[in-house]
């Protein structure tokens, strides 16, 4: 009996859960909204390139309040907030808007294992936008600026004695009133621009580790010379610490290496298989921290042996490189946006949905546009097999946009601290990606969207990370500098300008438009590029561009990017709809086209 009233005390209280949480308004929703679970919301480790076996995930409904801009801490709360959805998207569960004149409170308990007394207790948020202050049992623990980039602090002094740890965050988010990095946000969504992301939008977490703990792996592979550099970054080290590197092919290990901390351990490997998207080999990895002959952390992780660079052809044209051979990359532009979830993507198989969608049509690349996704994304991309271009989000303002020629304008004059800011997250989202093999391309600015400085910022992107290629300017304002020559054109692939001494690319063209009944954001208003009646009319156009794409290939395009993935909000030129719940286009058919795009080139 007593087992039964136990059981039944642990249904009502899920149910109860259940109960307080529902996606909010009438907006189209993913199929995966209906698996949600707010017990277990997005319940994967975050961070599979740096994997350890103990963490906890902090993910779920948590007590929010929306206030006034400088009140202080609240004393009651408006409701609950699934987390990590942000507090616009309809998985929230509250769907408010918040603005520059308003802050965002949450709060909630946690309690630690009763194995993690001797250890650290690191916590761990994947991205909030945009600052954030973090206070555990009352007393401010730590604060951070920018959208995209994970951030952690050990909060080990500040545990009690206890079961639970009452955890504080606040959030303030000017959205387009200010000059932050913020892609597509705006606080009136039209067009091309959509709703704004407020808060916590990525998993949080913490994780025990010891005073001396790995901190970050910096992977950078060489295939001229069959090797691999892996450099460990830790906290707490001490002289005579070391770093021991074990590299396994599936289950059999090839090869282990020891070096003192602060070295990078660099691992030659005989006849190293190769990743490509055609064949995404990984190699995985145990690294261990070692202090006076005891293993004090160790975590699992994985790299890729892959080269992009640039060389010219035989025909003097400069071609994309991979692995040192000429190849054409050719994907969608992808937006990552959710109807449900905004930012958020529901469910990981839904984060990796896309890619896979991605993959069915052909393509082997994605430029991810004004975004940075959370790190399972980049795993996904590395598991399948899929080369990214990592944008920039862009912020601050617009200055005049000229993309059919050189630039001869004024660049946008940003103030000392909004150029503070740009560096600062360029920095920090490069950084945090850098180990990450199917990244390829950097893309600082996009359309004279917040550009500034451009050689500057151009030449140090390019010093930061000389193992990519940069593309200085997508769309213009166009400089002679970079790696890359990348053009605009709606709807149809044109070439207006070619530069013999860099890559030029078709950086975005098509933005075929097909309106579905009973999958729209909104029911008038909806926007494309052209707009066309039925599967079969948008697939023949579709072919139509490809086909004058091809010829350019021969004649110097050496990349395209097909706007875009899905619909988003008023946008309705996706391959599938906002709610991934229709295929817009005769999937096979572009499949046997962009094979042969991509082919072209041999």
């Amino acid at each position: 009996m007593k087992r039964k009233s136990i059981l039944f005390l642990a249904l009502f209280s899920v149910l109860a859960v259940n109960a307080q949480w529902k996606p909010q308004g009438d907006k189209i929703k993913t199929k995966w909204t209906a698996q949600l679970d707010p017990n277990k919301t997005l319940p994967e480790y975050p961070r599979p390139i740096m994997e350890r076996s103990q963490w906890k995930n902090l993910n779920g409904l948590w007590n929010y309040t929306i206030q006034d801009l400088g009140k202080t801490t609240p004393t009651k709360y408006d409701g609950q907030i699934l987390v990590p959805f942000a507090v616009e998207s309809s998985l929230s569960g509250v769907m408010k808007q918040v603005g520059a004149q308003k802050e965002l409170w949450y709060e909630t308990n946690f309690s630690l294992e009763s194995n993690w007394k001797e250890k650290n207790i690191i916590l761990h948020f994947g991205a909030v936008d945009w600052k954030t202050e973090v206070f555990i049992n009352d007393v401010k623990v730590g604060s951070h600026t920018g959208g995209y980039t994970p951030f952690s602090f050990d909060i080990t002094p500040f545990i009690q004695k206890g079961k639970n740890q009452k955890l504080v965050v606040k959030v303030w988010d000017p959205s387009n009133d200010g000059p932050q990095p913020r892609g597509k946000q705006v606080k009136n969504p039209e067009g091309i621009w959509y709703t704004p992301v407020t808060g916590i939008w990525q998993t949080v977490w913490i994780e025990p580790v010891n005073a001396k703990n790995i901190t970050e792996l910096k992977t950078t592979p060489n295939i001229d010379q069959n090797s691999i550099s892996i450099k460990a970054n830790v906290n707490g080290a001490e002289k005579g610490d070391l770093i021991e590197i074990t590299v396994f092919d599936g289950d059999k290990e090839i090869a282990k290496e020891k070096a003192v901390l602060n070295e990078s351990n660099d691992i030659v490997l005989n006849n190293p298989k190769l990743w490509s998207p055609e064949s995404p080999f990984l190699y995985q990895t145990k690294i261990r921290l070692i202090s006076k002959n005891k293993v004090v952390d160790e975590v699992k992780s994985y790299f890729a042996m892959r080269k992009i660079s640039s060389k010219r052809d035989k025909n003097g044209i400069m071609r994309m490189q991979l692995n040192n051979k000429d190849y054409f990359q050719y994907g969608p532009l992808d937006q990552g946006w959710w109807p449900d979830g905004l930012y958020t993507a529901p469910t990981d198989e839904a984060l990796k949905y896309d890619i896979i969608k991605t993959k069915e049509l052909g393509f082997n690349m994605i430029r991810k546009h004004v975004k940075v996704e959370p790190e399972r994304w980049y795993t996904h991309c590395d598991q399948l097999g899929i080369l990214v271009w990592q944008d920039m989000p862009s912020g601050d303002d617009q200055p005049v946009w000229q993309n059919t020629k050189y630039f001869e304008g004024t660049e946008l004059h940003r103030s000392a601290k909004s150029e503070e800011i740009y560096k600062k997250e360029w920095r920090e989202i490069m950084d945090h990606l850098y180990s990450y093999p199917s990244i390829v391309v950097w893309v600082p600015f996009n359309e004279a969207w917040g550009q500034f400085k451009t050689v500057e910022i151009t030449e140090w992107t390019k010093n930061h990370d000389p193992s990519r290629l940069t593309n200085s300017s997508s769309g213009g304002n166009h400089f002679q500098t970079g790696d890359i020559l990348d053009l605009h054109n709606y709807p149809g692939p044109e070439m207006y300008l070619y530069d013999a001494r860099r890559v030029t690319v078709l950086g975005e063209y098509g933005g075929i438009g097909l309106p579905l009944e009973g999958h729209l954001w909104r029911e008038n208003n909806n926007w494309g590029y052209v707009k066309f009646k039925n599967e079969a009319e948008v697939t023949a156009e579709y072919i139509k561009y490809a086909q004058i794409l091809k010829n350019y290939v021969k004649t110097g395009f050496s990349a395209a990017v097909y706007t875009q993935t899905t619909d988003v909000e008023g946008e309705v030129n996706g391959f599938m709809t906002y709610d991934r719940k229709v295929d817009k286009m005769d999937f096979k058919a572009v499949n046997k086209m962009n094979t042969e795009v991509i082919n072209a080139l041999n």
